[in-house]
């Protein structure tokens, strides 16, 4: 694999830690969630300087469904993290205190909550969307032998439940409410496991991976049925 591969596999991987982190709050201090949020902001940017070709190839070749659906998550993606890092030091009591910047903090709060959910749904929506790219990678780098038909059937069948799960619990932690502004305040539960806070988390990421995933399959063919159509 070539070093700017296993970089940008490197980056994406920590970048997911340090949103699942970010997301449990409760349990770590305000000086703790700051740095992670700024060691974020830092690999964001790194991620794009490393993709720069994806702006060069924006207005090149046809937009097919696929692609469609992979800019719109991509962009939405890019202003949810936008949002997070100009909330994010808006709030800073620690890392960006050095700054001058004062008020509107009830703005920069209820932005914060929203691009923090929205962001976490739509990363996984965009982990699942390169999830063949992340496999082939892996069974590269590992070494692994192409899956049988029975451990295919197996894994399906652990993606279904992994993504019911997920789902239920996305849904029973109203994280829409919070996507939504439904409240202006996040309730956490202080009395929660640390470990199952985070298995919660990953289940939920993986449910959003596993809809985005199965998603991709299915706009990848619609081109190919087009064409057959014309063809007979």
């Amino acid at each position: 694999m070539k070093p700017k591969a296993i970089i940008k596999i490197t980056i994406d991987i920590l970048m997911t830690l340090a949103l699942l982190f970010l997301m449990g709050y409760q349990f770590w201090s305000d000086v703790l969630h700051e740095w992670a949020g700024t060691a974020m902001f830092l690999l964001f940017l790194l991620h794009h300087m490393l993709n720069a070709n994806w702006y060069k190839s924006l207005f090149k070749n046809k937009y097919t469904p696929m692609r469609i659906f992979q800019l719109i998550v991509d962009v939405s993606v890019f202003l949810t993290m936008l949002g997070l890092m100009v909330s994010g030091i808006m709030l800073s009591n620690h890392v960006f205190d050095f700054l001058p910047i004062r008020g509107h903090m009830g703005f920069a709060r209820l932005l914060h909550m929203a691009s923090s959910y929205w962001g976490f749904v739509l990363m996984s929506l965009h982990l699942g969307l390169h999830w063949n790219m992340f496999l082939a990678i892996t069974r590269k780098t590992l070494k692994l032998r192409k899956s049988s038909r029975l451990q295919k059937i197996v894994l399906t069948v652990a993606g279904v439940a992994i993504a019911i799960y997920g789902t239920v619990r996305f849904f029973q932690k109203e994280l829409l409410t919070y996507m939504l502004l439904k409240t202006h305040f996040v309730f956490f539960d202080f009395n929660e496991s640390v470990l199952l806070f985070y298995l919660d988390y990953l289940a939920m990421m993986g449910g959003f991976i596993f809809i985005a995933h199965y998603i991709g399959l299915l706009l990848r063919k619609l081109p190919e049925r087009k064409t057959r159509k014309k063809a007979v």
